[in-house]
């Protein structure tokens, strides 16, 4: 068959390569003018920094794309595994240095509260449990209600219901231990209050496998799955935006580029933002499930503001990965999405590559992103005028609190908005992770895999099962290889 996949984030390179493997004549069309997605790497003043996923779990299903093309992961890219996995500070001084290593986890929690260690343990085991039903969901599609009904009983025994912070606050009383264990929905889009509670496997994935980096940044990562792409016979295009996947007979038969060009598919998986790629790219017209109006009543994720900047000095007192809690955590949230308003507070994740790899940065230089959830453009915020007085705020508070004379030392900056996530990487709503991870967008309930409109399309990335991060999204590519199958 040949398969036109339209995008390069992880979740349409995963696809690919398990497709190309099978036998398919693949072809991958970037907008862009390199590959990457969310992922993209900005190269700027001898720095390069790393656009948007930048903690790796699951490092086994990267192995396992590089298994199927019958390559190693270490002929392309060296992962290495970070300590602390992060740093988490609270305004009151509280610094958790977070990792696998369980004599240091039960010290990090004593020094808050030792009752919490028993409290802790607790969790621990019947997160275990979550973990195993969740982890046996991800790689499995939910075409129809059937696949839903076999798992509902095992959702209901686990109390899906309930958020993940309601999931921590039955076993910790202290607030900022509650906050430690129930920030993880973030990273994927969720709000820890509203997501559901399968999503606390992330503790138990981080705490089994750990976090990694790949050496180079995440941008290694991407080039090393174009790479072995390429080296299996897949064919890339980039600066290739597609206007509209043709439908003829029921069926996509290819893609329409702005270029004018068309490519003929036999199928075609979009690595798009689900809601764009429905609204943006197929007449309504061959839409009777997924209408305008049902893609539009869906709930979206917030989007970040992201300063990328370099200093001229090392700040070594900051590790790899800094979680940055504000004085507010559930008031912070309802600012950002329920009514969506850009609060004057803010909690903030700090990435210091060069930490671990010096090669992002001149010598002698670091290498930084620091990121803040904020509210989608579902929000009335006018982010032309917002965005320097927000940059101004956040960089005024990492010099006050942790990084001495910052503004002083900063030699290479940029940064992205929610208008960036609407513009150039053509998410709906600038949302930074597509459609919410709530309980009733789980599953079956979110959009599917392969679309009830088109047979022959198919989607794979944050928006659809099993949902955004990186295991979500490489995960997604294998259900659409598994759905399409080896090449006849």
């Amino acid at each position: 068959m040949k398969i036109i996949v339209i995008g390069s984030g992880f979740g349409g390179l995963s696809c690919a390569i398990r497709l190309q493997a099978q036998g398919h004549d693949v072809t991958i069309v970037e907008k862009r003018d390199k590959l990457g997605g969310r992922a993209y790497v900005y190269e700027q003043d001898g720095f390069k920094f790393d656009g948007g996923p930048t903690i790796i779990t699951a490092p086994w299903l990267i192995d396992e794309l590089f298994t199927i093309a019958g390559k190693k992961t270490a002929d392309y890219v060296k992962l290495v595994k970070i300590d602390p996995f992060y740093n988490i500070r609270w305004a009151d001084g509280t610094v958790f240095n977070y990792n696998d290593d369980k004599e240091n986890l039960y010290q990090q929690i004593a020094k808050i509260n030792p009752k919490e260690i028993a409290n802790y343990k607790r969790f621990a085991k019947d997160l275990d449990e979550i973990y195993r039903v969740g982890f046996e969901l991800i790689d499995k599609p939910f075409s129809t209600v059937w696949d839903m009904a076999k798992v509902v009983p095992q959702m209901i025994k686990l109390r899906s219901d309930r958020s993940v912070y309601k999931f921590a606050s039955k076993y910790f009383k202290d607030e900022r231990l509650r906050e430690a264990f129930s920030f993880h929905p973030l990273l994927i889009g969720g709000n820890p209050f509203t997501s559901t509670s399968i999503y606390a496997m992330i503790h138990e994935l981080e705490q089994k496998f750990g976090v990694w980096f790949a050496m180079g940044g995440t941008g290694a990562l991407i080039k090393a799955f174009g790479d072995l792409f390429m080296d299996i016979g897949g064919e890339i295009f980039t600066d290739a935006e597609v206007e509209e996947i043709s439908i003829k007979n029921g069926k996509a038969n290819g893609v329409k580029m702005k270029s004018g060009e068309f490519l003929e598919a036999d199928a075609v998986v979009s690595n798009a933002d689900v809601a764009s790629t429905y609204l943006n790219l197929i007449p309504e017209k061959f839409r009777k499930k997924n209408t305008d109006k049902k893609i539009k009543s869906l709930e979206y994720s917030m989007s970040l503001f992201v300063i990328y900047f370099g200093t001229d000095r090392k700040y070594e007192n900051m590790a790899h990965h800094e979680i940055i809690m504000g004085k507010r955590y559930k008031g912070l949230l309802e600012d950002i999405f329920d009514k969506k308003v850009l609060a004057e507070d803010f909690s903030l994740y700090l990435h210091r590559p060069t930490a671990t790899d010096q090669s992002l940065a001149p010598e002698g230089c670091d290498c930084w992103y620091v990121l803040s959830p904020v509210p989608h453009l579902g929000s009335d915020i006018d982010w032309k005028k917002s965005a320097k007085p927000y940059r101004d705020s956040i960089i005024k508070y990492l010099e006050d609190n942790f990084m001495p004379e910052l503004s002083k030392h900063i030699i290479s900056e940029t940064h992205i908005d929610p208008l960036h996530f609407e513009g150039t990487l053509n998410s709906y709503l600038g949302s930074a992770f597509s459609v919410a991870p709530i309980l009733t967008q789980s599953a079956y309930l979110r959009p599917h895999n392969q679309s009830q409109d088109i047979p022959n399309l198919y989607f794979v990335g944050a928006g659809t099962h099993p949902g955004a991060g990186m295991p979500g999204v490489i995960s997604s590519g294998k259900i659409v290889g598994n759905m399409i199958g080896k090449a006849e």
